[in-house]
Order: C-alpha cells, then structure tokens, then sequence
C-alpha cells in the first residue's frame, strides 16, 4: 500500500439522484489537498478496481436505494456492510457497488480501509438535477466525505512516521 488516498464519486449525473457520488467530488475539488485523488466512476467493477488499485484508503460515494425509502437519509458503511447489500445501490448498470466490493474482497484487491458514504435516493430516473431531498443532504454528505478524506489522511501520515506500524 502507498498510503495514497482516493475518493469514487459512484453514479451518473445524466439519472438523477444518481449524480450524487459526482457531485461530491467535483464539490471537494479544492477543499482537500491536492495529494488526495478524487474521480468520478460509473461503478463498473474493473473501473473501480484500477481506480483503488494501491490505494491505503478508499472513499466511495455512491447513491442507495432502500426499502421503504427516505430519500435523502444519509449512511456510512464499511466495505463489509455495502458488500452486504448488493444490490441496495442506485446503480444504473448491472452490478452493483456491494458487487464490486465483494469481488475486490475475493481478487485480495480492496485497500486497506474502505468508507462508503451514501445518500437514498428519490428519483434515479432520465434527467439531470438533484432531487429535493437529496440537493438538502449534500452539504452533509459532502462533510461526512471530507472528514473520512482528512482522516484517512492524517492516519497514513502517522503509520509512515510511525515507520508503518498497523494503526486503528
């Protein structure tokens, strides 16, 4: 692992509430140090794999989901708990996030640590713009991303300095 730090903007802005993850990122463009990778990824598997591939910490942001829905509930999951739900995700291709992460998990090709920061979604149909509810909890979302980020960032500074000893 490089200690590198990456942030995934999962979705696509052309679906709605699905253009979160991208929103995200492109609000976090200078906010966060410039060492911090920030991309934007329509979740396919073998995208996010070499997106992530070397990172210490990964940074997902990703549209959900659930039932019953509230739109614009705000989540933060491990890798393990998005696993989980494969196929709670907004996705507007055939595999998931929970897919990805899974397979990652079996390939011994996820980063050290994963956070994925999500938003339920109210409308993932053909358009662009934000739902209400999902415009309101940005702000929050894009705060939750940039604390994991300064996190992430601070605790790779600490193991290299540390001369790479496990930090929790």
């Amino acid at each position: 692992m490089t200690g590198r730090v990456v942030v995934i903007g999962v979705g696509n802005p052309l679906r709605g509430d699905d253009g979160a993850g991208p929103a995200v990122v492109e609000a976090l463009r200078g906010r966060v140090p410039d060492d911090i990778v920030l991309a934007v990824s329509d979740g396919e598997p073998g995208r996010m794999l070499e997106l992530w591939r070397g990172a210490d910490t990964a940074v997902v942001v990703e549209a959900l989901r659930l039932r019953p829905a509230r739109p614009g509930e705000l989540h933060t999951l491990t890798a393990t708990e998005a696993a989980g739900r494969g196929t709670g995700t907004a996705s507007t291709h055939a595999l998931g996030l929970g897919e990805c992460l899974a397979l990652a998990e079996a390939l011994d090709l996820l980063p050290r640590k994963v956070v994925v920061h999500a938003v339920e979604v109210a409308d993932v149909e053909l358009g662009t713009g934000l739902s209400d509810p999902v415009r309101s909890a940005l702000p929050e979302l894009i705060e939750r991303t940039s604390a994991s980020v300064l996190q992430a960032r601070e605790r790779n500074h600490q193991r290299q300095t540390s001369g790479g000893a496990p930090l929790p």
